[in-house]
């Protein structure tokens, strides 16, 4: 099996290795299985510790559950580390990134003590809500979206430019035709009114009185139902263009980070530095 260097206990890696990187196997795909719900069981369990009167009742139960998923994690980081030839790859790379911030926060829990740290405690409890992103290893609608976004990025900065430019507009002229007296007491204000009526969330705190305003203010919500349009267009043809490329190129998939590669010469993931089979 390419992919893999053994020269320290070959047998347990090897065998690890197919557990681990494979779903080929039994023991593979029983592997995945687990992780999965083990992902999708602590999720839950920092959702519904939030709710103050489920953690006033089960927080023993929801403390087991929590050590027990993060022993987990932990045993699977540490076994990914110990089977690839360039662990440091995986460690910083943005699968090993979102597998250390599945672990750290439990562990820091431990050492953060008193009163006074409880909002500290609270937002590092909260990162365990990352473990979410572990999901996207094992979907490779994921991996699709992701190459979509990537490469219609430019032409989404281009279109966020151009919205910034309209809102900015937009917001000064209000501002000069409504004035303070309407509510609109600053440009930032009136831009901020720009962003939620092009948007067409429309929360009502603030509206033109004038007939010179509300005529700028209609012409600004029928904009936006075509900026709305705008980039979800950018990004399904993009989907298209990638859901083709997909088809017409055999792609290969990194064992450690799942990444697919295009490149039929390429020997190692760009993502991970593994070896590709």
């Amino acid at each position: 099996m390419e992919g893999k260097d053994f020269k320290r206990f070959p047998g347990l890696r090897s065998k690890l290795y197919t557990i681990v990187f494979g779903t080929e196997t039994p023991a593979g795909k029983l592997f995945d299985v687990v992780l999965l719900w083990a992902i999708v069981g602590s999720i839950l369990v920092v959702t519904f510790e939030s709710v103050k009167e489920l953690n006033d009742r089960f927080e023993i139960a929801f403390a087991v559950f929590e050590w027990v998923f993060t022993i987990l994690f932990s045993i699977e980081y540490l076994l990914r580390i110990f089977i690839l030839k360039k662990p440091l790859k995986y460690v910083f790379s943005f699968l090993g990134i979102i597998d250390f911030l599945a672990l750290v926060p439990t562990y820091l829990s431990l050492f953060v003590t008193g009163g006074a740290y409880l909002v500290v405690i609270r937002a590092i409890r909260l990162l365990r809500i990352f473990r979410i992103l572990k999901l996207s290893r094992y979907l490779s609608e994921a991996q699709m979206l992701g190459n979509a976004l990537v490469a219609s990025k430019y032409k989404l900065f281009v279109f966020i430019g151009t919205v910034l430019s309209v809102v900015l507009i937009v917001g000064t002229l209000m501002y000069v035709i409504e004035g303070a007296e309407n509510g609109f007491t600053s440009i930032p204000r009136s831009i901020y009114w720009c962003i939620v009526t092009i948007t067409t969330v429309g929360y009502g705190d603030i509206a033109p009185h004038t007939i010179l305003g509300q005529i700028l203010a209609s012409v600004l919500m029928l904009m936006g139902y075509a900026i709305i349009a705008v980039p979800t267009g950018i990004v399904t043809g993009e989907l298209v263009r990638e859901n083709t490329r997909k088809a017409t190129i055999k792609l290969r998939s990194c064992h450690s980070c799942n990444t697919e590669i295009d490149d039929p010469k390429a020997k190692f993931c760009h993502e991970c530095g593994s070896k590709l089979p």
